[in-house]
């Protein structure tokens, strides 16, 4: 049975992680509010940017482009988008998960999976497996930085192009609002064709300058950078507010575990300060009897 004295320093303890909670969601929500504003903006120009792409690809000319033309799927490289840090409740936890379901039904399918990590959780998750690495990066989180998507660029376009992966996919959370993240599954690559309908066809005939083709080329790299600074913001703003939400939690979690423990303390140091009367009591009975 505990002491006074061990659940006084369990008090002691409890409010001091309380402490480092609520400092770390204040952190989280001051962090998020600047997150939230560039996801904010980075979402309009990366889905117009593709609804451009979608309309100049809709030449069949254009369709032979490497970037877009069908392949034999035998090669599949999936970015797993996680956090370098945990305290973030299960997000970094449900993005593995899904992300580990997708590579076994592939598997399945007698396909190539090659996984390639960007965020230390992930990193250390699938490095410690049997999985075959394709790349890691760790450390992006802590300074985001539009510099990021060029190395991961950098690093998975080349292979693409000799022919080393088929297909890329990318695996992130996606950022619904202060207390929703929703996992989302992307294919990079080849780039998806977005079917427009005929009445979208024909309501504009456009002049493209100085021509369809150049325009379309110098294209696709910006819409490819964009899509993947998009999912290293989307993942941030949403590792935030995860954390925010967790720590919040932690901190409601340790004020109702100092209340109960506040609680036991009181009704131990009242039983021993009644037993101490007892005795005192009984010593004073025995001495009159005496």
């Amino acid at each position: 049975m505990a002491t006074l004295r061990d659940i006084k320093n369990r008090i002691v303890g409890v409010k001091s992680t309380q402490k480092i909670t609520k400092a770390m969601k204040m952190i989280a929500t001051a962090k998020l509010r600047g997150a939230q504003q560039r996801i904010v903006g980075a979402r309009p120009y990366a889905n117009k940017i593709g609804e451009m792409l979608a309309r100049l690809a809709a030449d069949d000319s254009l369709k032979t482009n490497p970037f877009f033309a069908p392949r034999t799927i035998k090669k599949i490289c999936v970015v797993v988008v996680t956090a370098d840090r945990g305290l973030c409740g299960a997000f970094n936890t449900n993005i593995i998960r899904e992300a580990t379901s997708y590579i076994n039904e592939e598997h399945k399918n007698e396909n190539s999976v090659s996984v390639f990590t960007l965020g230390k959780k992930a990193t250390e998750y699938f490095s410690k497996r049997n999985y075959n690495i394709e790349g890691k990066i760790v450390g992006l989180f802590g300074s985001l930085e539009y510099q990021s998507t060029l190395q991961l660029y950098n690093d998975l376009i080349p292979k693409y192009l000799n022919g080393e992966i088929d297909k890329i996919v990318l695996v992130y959370n996606e950022f619904v609002s202060m207390i929703q993240q929703k996992i989302v599954k992307v294919q990079l690559l080849p780039v998806p064709f977005i079917s427009e309908s005929q009445e979208e066809k024909t309501s504009a005939n456009y002049i493209f300058e100085p021509d369809q083709l150049s325009i379309f080329q110098s294209l696709i790299p910006k819409h490819l950078k964009v899509q993947l600074w998009r999912a290293l913001l989307e993942s941030n703003a949403a590792e935030l507010s995860a954390r925010m939400t967790a720590m919040d939690n932690a901190t409601t979690n340790a004020q109702e575990m100092i209340r109960s423990l506040n609680l036991t303390y009181n009704k131990e140091r009242q039983a021993a300060i009644t037993k101490e009367i007892l005795e005192i009591v009984s010593g004073a009975n025995a001495l009159k009897a005496s």
